[in-house]
């Protein structure tokens, strides 16, 4: 790791993985010793509703405990929340966002609400589906993340990984093999 503490929100609907993708990334940054914090904030508990979900990470031991509104770097699972949510509310100036959609970070930046820092897209539709086979979007955007906030070596992202999908998912390694294809695509798709 090559930072002290870095705070992340995560913005998505019920149901596409949001939560679950911050609470791998806390998993997996925890297996290589940091401290960290990966929490979900819920509204109305359905599938569709948009949700908030929040990571802490850090080489030191983490004494707060409150959601997140000024974060280092906001990700966004569904595009259709740049309208009706302000994702980029209390984002840091030298922040980022990561957003999943076929478009280019010039032609989003318009509906960031004058947010001037670093803006990320990635197409995790498009990945998912070529790997495996359905729109399952929190690997991609997991992958994302982790490219680029640098919480860890790409290498020890992948292998930590690996090794949570063979555990979740023991019975049915065609799970493994596509979710382990659509991270190191989304590293691709980054240039990272």
């Amino acid at each position: 790791m090559d930072f002290e503490s870095i705070e992340i929100r995560w913005h998505g609907r019920g149901g596409q993985g949001a939560k679950t993708a911050a609470l791998l990334l806390a998993d997996v940054c925890f297996k290589t010793g940091a401290y960290v914090q990966g929490f979900p904030e819920y509204g109305p508990e359905r599938m569709g509703a948009p949700i908030t979900a929040f990571n802490r990470i850090s080489k030191k031991e983490i004494r707060v405990h409150s959601n997140i509104y000024n974060p280092d770097l906001v990700v966004v699972v569904d595009e259709s929340l740049l309208g009706p949510v302000d994702v980029t509310s209390g984002l840091k100036e030298n922040g980022a966002v990561i957003i999943n959609t076929p478009s280019s970070p010039e032609e989003i930046r318009p509906l960031l609400k004058g947010f001037n820092g670093r803006v990320y897209t990635v197409n995790a539709r498009k990945i998912s589906e070529e790997a495996l086979g359905k729109y399952f979007p929190n690997s991609p955007m997991l992958a994302a993340a982790v490219a680029v906030s640098r919480v860890m070596d790409k290498n020890e992202f992948i292998r930590e990984m690996k090794a949570s999908y063979e555990h979740k998912f023991a019975k049915k390694p065609e799970v493994i093999e596509g979710n382990m294809k659509a991270l190191s695509m989304t590293f691709e798709a980054l240039g990272m």
